[in-house]
């Protein structure tokens, strides 16, 4: 959907976890080259080996995204490799639940801010420089529906996700014309396995898939979502 090619190279971070992984699947399955950042060995030769073929066009590295340091370094081996970098996927994240904001530790709340709201900064600091060269690029932060629905002990979460919403916004504001696209998803809870034992009661049914939300994420790249820039698009499932 991006241009079956293996000359586009799309950056997935967190490319080896329960959505990660749909989401390098489904880049591979449309030719592109992707690189993958992830914390487990295991998990990259898991996302490596179910490629089969589109393994060839996948590589990776145990890369800190809260780390600004380390993420643009990163991205400059990408760049050096490859030239360019037509495409970056934040689906790097966390949670942390039932527990009332005056019983919330700092370590929590910086955690929680740290995964799914400095993750988006570093990534997009490091990525959006080589897009604007380029003048063409398409960026997707993986938020959450907690963005806009702020249920009860989860006060942490909710404000992370909902200030990663506000920096995308930012962004695309910051990059309107320039030919950089950038947008928000908003997942309910994803259909994980991790999920599934958290939630065992749950009706499993109801919830998005890892490979639907891929699609849609895909589908954002894309040329076909040229005109999509600074939305927030809600990815709900039937919950």
């Amino acid at each position: 959907m991006i241009g079956k090619s293996s000359e586009k190279v799309v950056l997935v971070a967190g490319g080896t976890g329960g959505l990660g992984h749909a989401v390098s699947r489904a880049f591979l399955d449309d030719g592109a080259r992707v690189v993958v950042t992830y914390r487990s060995e295991a998990e990259f030769a898991a996302l490596k080996d179910a490629a089969d073929a589109e393994g060839a066009l996948l590589e990776g590295d145990a890369v800190d995204v809260t780390d600004a340091q380390a993420v643009e370094a990163f991205v400059g081996v990408i760049l050096t490799r490859h030239g360019r970098l037509d495409a970056m996927v934040n689906t790097v994240g966390g949670y942390a639940g039932g527990l009332k904001v005056w019983e919330t530790t700092p370590e929590i709340f910086n955690r929680m801010l740290d995964l799914n709201l400095r993750s988006g900064y570093t990534l997009a600091r490091a990525v959006v420089p080589a897009m604007l060269k380029q003048g063409a690029g398409a960026i997707v932060n993986v938020a959450a529906k907690a963005a806009v629905d702020h249920a009860a002990g989860a006060g942490a979460y909710a404000a992370s996700k909902a200030a990663a919403v506000a920096l995308i916004d930012s962004l695309a504001a910051d990059l309107k014309g320039t030919g950089v696209r950038v947008n928000s998803i908003l997942p309910s809870i994803i259909d994980t396995e991790a999920n599934r034992k958290a939630m065992p009661g749950a009706d499993f049914a109801k919830w998005p898939k890892p490979a639907e939300i891929a699609r849609v994420i895909l589908f954002l790249c894309s040329p076909a979502a040229q005109l999509i820039h600074g939305a927030a698009v809600p990815v709900y499932g039937g919950g």
